[in-house]
């Protein structure tokens, strides 16, 4: 049995060969999520990013005490008033009676347990302030709609900032899927959200609880939250009558639905040959189009990987409500500095 190595080992092992600003905290790939660098050659300034805003208030402290008491937690007088206000989010009782707090408070401890991912708020050895916090519920600045559960800043954020890294072992890829399903199942070559969307569907209606990814799956939205176009009625759709999105969608739903009855229905079909593995009470087709909403509103192209381009759904990562006018990406590439590589490789944003 191999020998754990704590975190401070771990930290203190590759201290040496990272630079300070990629601290490595685990000898995993990682993903990485830093804000955009400026555009300019000239040097600059460095300008502060805004907050973003809580949702139901301008992030004053009504909008935080409003969420703390949400959290289940006290409206102690000037509590908001301390740097680490964001504590609000989960409150002194940690989100308990409240399910969507609680299931941010364990995605976080099976982040940091599992991949030691640093998310505190306050700094330790090597390791400055995480900035970021979940709310489960944001406001889109500009549009003033619900963007549903995403993270939100603690601090100003400057440009180049590292944010967090996730290590690569907790995403859910096509090699995942065929690790979790079986390589005589999902064959080798085998299309990428395919494979992906078995995972999601054997992690969350059949392993449910059991899962090793639970943690992550019990933040994912249902496909109501989201509502993409291809899970409309027809009814709903005549709305869009004459819009070429119409055409598109019917489209889409056509080739899900063919795609579905193609790898999984039929005698040769996954669910006949391997009945305890895809058992057909759970791979349905509502399940189906949960697990493409999913894929298709949350996952990442990650295009520098040794292999080449591969599609990736990244935890924590994926609850950042991007903004179409953004600098920042999403890549991967190995891990390490220029002058020493480990042979592993992390995702960048």
């Amino acid at each position: 049995m191999m020998k754990k190595t704590s975190t401070m080992e771990k930290r203190a092992k590759t201290k040496a060969v990272m630079l300070p600003l990629l601290l490595q905290m685990a000898s995993l790939p990682t993903a990485l999520a830093f804000a955009p660098q400026p555009l300019l050659t000239k040097p600059t300034m460095r300008q502060p990013l805004q907050p973003l805003c809580m949702a139901g208030g301008d992030g004053g402290d009504p909008a935080w005490v409003k969420a703390l008491m949400d959290a289940g937690g006290g409206d102690e007088k000037g509590k908001f008033e301390e740097e680490m206000k964001m504590k609000g989010l989960l409150g002194p009782n940690k989100g308990k009676g409240n399910p969507k707090l609680n299931a941010n408070s364990r995605l976080i401890a099976w982040l940091e347990e599992e991949g030691q991912v640093y998310l505190s708020e306050s700094s330790t050895w090597g390791e400055a302030p995480h900035p970021m916090a979940i709310s489960t519920e944001t406001v889109d600045e500009i549009t003033n709609e619900s963007s549903g559960r995403g993270l939100l800043a603690r601090r100003s954020v400057n440009d180049g900032d590292e944010l967090f890294k996730i290590p690569y072992d907790l995403c859910i890829t096509r090699k995942s899927a065929r690790k979790a399903l079986g390589k005589d199942a999902l064959l080798e070559g085998i299309n990428e959200y395919l494979a992906m969307a078995c995972q999601l569907i054997h992690e969350k209606y059949v392993l449910g609880e059991e899962s090793f990814f639970a943690p992550y799956i019990g933040v994912l939205p249902e496909v109501s939250e989201v509502n993409p176009t291809f899970t409309w009625p027809d009814e709903d759709l005549a709305f869009l009558e004459g819009s070429p999105v119409v055409a598109a969608t019917q489209s889409l739903q056509m080739k899900l639905t063919r795609e579905y009855n193609d790898l999984l229905g039929g005698e040769d079909g996954l669910i006949a040959k391997f009945p305890d593995r895809f058992p057909a009470e759970h791979f349905t087709n509502d399940n189906w189009v949960w697990a493409f909403t999913m894929l298709f509103s949350r996952a990442i192209r990650l295009r520098n990987l040794r292999v080449g381009e591969r599609l990736a759904m990244v935890p924590y990562a994926d609850l950042i409500n991007h903004s179409a006018f953004s600098q920042a990406f999403i890549d991967a590439r190995e891990s390490g500095d220029w002058l020493f590589k480990d042979g592993e490789e992390e995702i960048i944003l």
